[in-house]
């Protein structure tokens, strides 16, 4: 018969007191059909956080907390003509951690409302192209939709 790899709620709380009453963890694997493994990660997780339910999530820990946020939203509003880049650098700063990922800062400034600017690429004009462009704006002043 092939063995448990993870336990519901109520055989992890049976697995504890079990294991409180002093059983050996090869034995109260034995006892609900797991592997030892698993009674072991149970235990060390029961020990260290007196708590035997599943952990809630999964995947990579949040680099910012709540109030991170807030104080980056506020910081955004504030500050309008920031930009992503900019942002998260004020980001690292407030959280006293090295904050990698632009993403990041930007995923939370959506997550509030905000976007941020994108800085964009102009390319320069010549003075002939200035004096070109300025002659047919004044050429095409009183144009109108149907024209």
């Amino acid at each position: 018969m092939s063995r448990r790899n993870h336990l519901h709620d109520e055989m992890r709380w049976r697995a504890v007191g079990m294991l409180q009453a002093g059983a050996r963890q090869s034995a109260v694997a034995r006892e609900l059909n797991a592997h030892r493994s698993v009674i072991h990660r149970l235990w060390n997780h029961y020990q260290r956080d007196q708590n035997a339910s599943r952990r809630l999530g999964s995947g990579c820990r949040r680099i910012t907390t709540t109030a991170d946020d807030r104080y980056l939203l506020q910081y955004a509003r504030r500050r309008r003509t920031l930009t992503g880049l900019t942002l998260t650098g004020v980001a690292a700063f407030c959280c006293c951690r090295k904050i990698h990922v632009l993403q990041t800062v930007l995923r939370r400034l959506h997550k509030g409302g905000l976007f941020t600017r994108r800085p964009v690429v102009c390319v320069p004009l010549f003075p002939a192209h200035v004096r070109a462009r300025l002659h047919w704006a004044h050429e095409h002043r009183s144009w109108t939709p149907e024209q």
